[in-house]
């Protein structure tokens, strides 16, 4: 007896190295750094829907730090608060057509870069008045009801007074940052940053590859052009950027179920066990598509992740499962396990949003699908595709 629960024991031991011998991906991720950016802490948009901001400030603190300026903390409200004046008159001019609303793009901050300069967050914080948080709900309500009322007008013809009455609203919610307007300018000239040095690329079928276009895209209500790339080399151009030492500002959307900000995680798992192949259909095939799908998305490990191509991203666009609904900042990139690639990428949803720090890791697969578009430095885009490009 005593033999036989020796040899028992010895065999449960045996079955226990076995089973922590098990394939990697199944006992979690397992990532390493194969580039990282130095960046600036994470920021909070709280309740205002200025990410575009948020990541293009960000970018640019960024960028400043790689040229050797040092740490700097400006401000995203005062592109915001350019951006809400000439979102106005757009909207105005078009007779309501045009978009107005607290989204935008990364050349939004640019170009009022360029025309107004900026201000440091100690100069200028834009918090409306009542918060220490950036809330802007009813700013966005009460200055879209207003404009609606302008344009819908009974007499047919605007009065002088409509514009003036819309700046004095968003001053009041805002602060008039007019006020500091030489500041700003002289804030540009010292940074000596040029906005005109970076490009943004995007990937659609719709629209002529290696050529300038523009996204159609509601927040694009600046009309901005975009180079076009296919989705090979729009990931390379992403890759390269980052070994280099470079950041790059991602336009994408955020809203499917393979993306987690909790997690630090955002996936495209496969859930056909058709699409799966060898030893990897055997190990789901015996699963209900309900149980498929809770293991696929259960963020504990790696998993198979759809194949993403021109044409499904291009349907995706076309069918809005995939909008340009948050803009972040890519700062690394990573290689688990398996190989597959992962973007580092910050967030502004505040340092404490998750355990990551407010940081989370996007794979190569989600990157593909769900990217609008990139803001980069037009020295980090890889040689050949800016010949392509005709970028000088």
């Amino acid at each position: 007896m005593i033999k036989y629960y020796f040899i028992l024991a010895f065999m449960m031991w045996i079955s226990l190295i076995f089973v922590n011998a098990q394939p990697i991906d199944s006992i979690g991720f397992k990532f390493d750094t194969l580039s990282k950016v130095a960046t600036t802490p994470v920021k909070n948009q709280f309740k205002s829907g200025t990410c575009w901001s948020f990541a293009t400030v960000s970018f640019i603190e960024t960028e400043l730090m790689r040229m050797g300026k040092g740490n700097v903390d400006i401000s995203e409200m005062y592109f915001v608060y350019q951006a809400y004046l000439a979102k106005a008159q757009s909207f105005v001019r078009n007779h309501g057509t045009a978009n107005f609303g607290p989204g935008g793009q990364a050349h939004d901050v640019m170009q009022s870069f360029k025309k107004y300069g900026f201000l440091y967050e100690s100069e200028y914080s834009g918090y409306v008045p009542g918060f220490d948080n950036h809330v802007h709900g009813e700013m966005d309500a009460v200055l879209k009801a207003y404009l609606k009322s302008v344009i819908e007008t009974p007499g047919g013809q605007l009065s002088q007074a409509w514009w003036p009455a819309y700046e004095a609203m968003l001053n009041v919610y805002m602060s008039n940052p007019a006020l500091l307007k030489d500041q700003a300018l002289k804030n540009a000239k010292a940074i000596n940053f040029n906005p005109d040095e970076y490009v943004e690329i995007t990937s659609y079928q719709y629209l002529p590859y290696y050529e300038q276009v523009k996204l159609d895209i509601p927040d694009n209500w600046f009309a901005g052009l975009y180079y076009n790339l296919p989705i090979d080399e729009l990931q390379k151009v992403a890759i390269h950027c980052l070994n280099q030492g470079y950041s790059l500002c991602w336009d994408g959307d955020v809203s499917n179920s393979g993306f987690s900000h909790a997690k630090a995680l955002a996936i495209v798992p496969e859930t056909k066990v058709e699409n799966l192949s060898g030893t990897e259909q055997s190990k789901w095939e015996n699963l209900s598509e309900a149980e498929l799908k809770k293991n696929m998305y259960s963020f504990l490990s790696p998993v198979p992740e759809r194949i993403i191509n021109d044409s499904i991203r291009q349907m995706a666009f076309d069918d809005y499962s995939v909008t340009d609904d948050h803009l972040m900042l890519l700062t690394a990139l990573l290689k688990d396990q398996n190989g597959t690639y992962y973007f580092v990428t910050k967030n502004s949803w505040d340092a404490k949003s998750n355990a990551n720090g407010g940081y989370l890791n996007i794979s190569e697969a989600y990157f593909r699908l769900n990217t609008v578009a990139i803001m980069l430095h037009k020295d980090a885009i890889p040689k050949d595709l800016k010949k392509k490009l005709n970028i000088k």
